[in-house]
């Protein structure tokens, strides 16, 4: 008896990854050192990682979330209730269940929706309506886009070093001139 409830709440808990909290939308201003001494208000903090910019324009400030595990999962909940929507400088904090990140393997594209076929088929549509147009009106009245142009190479223009007589004339040798 109660196998059933109590695999829920495993499940829970490995959902919400033990007591671990995803804190958002953080003003740039506040410091870690002031976050970890407003969640030590809640509970024993005994995990916080507080995320910055590694690289780009913005290398060495705050990416604006950070993650905390309290002791107890009581220390969370009062946490998120206590936390979630509060004003802290000039911005609401959003208070959640961190989630575990799912690694997804990568895999070839093999779908009838995978980005070249959905190119491909829709170029396909676009030729067969053009055929349909041109079948239902035979005369040349149609002055709509091309279906080939956007398929067309750039023109090339071809550089003739020699004019055609001196073509024929290379074949037998020439004397020097001075």
């Amino acid at each position: 008896p109660g196998t059933v409830e109590n695999a829920s709440i495993i499940s829970e808990s490995t959902a919400h990854d033990g007591n671990r909290l995803w804190i958002g939308n953080i003003d740039p201003k506040i410091t870690e050192y002031h976050l970890v001494k407003l969640l030590e208000k809640f509970g024993k903090v005994k995990q916080f990682d507080f995320l910055f910019h590694k690289s780009g324009p913005l290398e060495g400030q705050p990416r604006g979330y950070c993650f905390v595990n309290f002791s107890t999962r009581e220390e969370a909940e009062r946490a998120i209730q206590c936390l979630n929507g509060k004003l802290a400088l000039s911005k609401k904090l959003v208070v959640r269940w961190a989630h575990a990140q799912v690694r997804k393997k990568f895999s070839y594209p093999h779908s009838s929706t995978s980005p070249a076929r959905a190119v491909t088929s829709a170029k396909i549509r676009a030729i067969e309506a053009k055929l349909q147009m041109m079948e239902e009106n035979p005369d040349d009245s149609y002055s709509g886009p091309s279906a080939y142009v956007y398929n067309k190479p750039p023109e090339r223009k071809r550089w003739e070093p020699y004019s055609k007589s001196h073509h024929s004339n290379q074949s037998r040798p020439r004397k020097f001139r001075r």
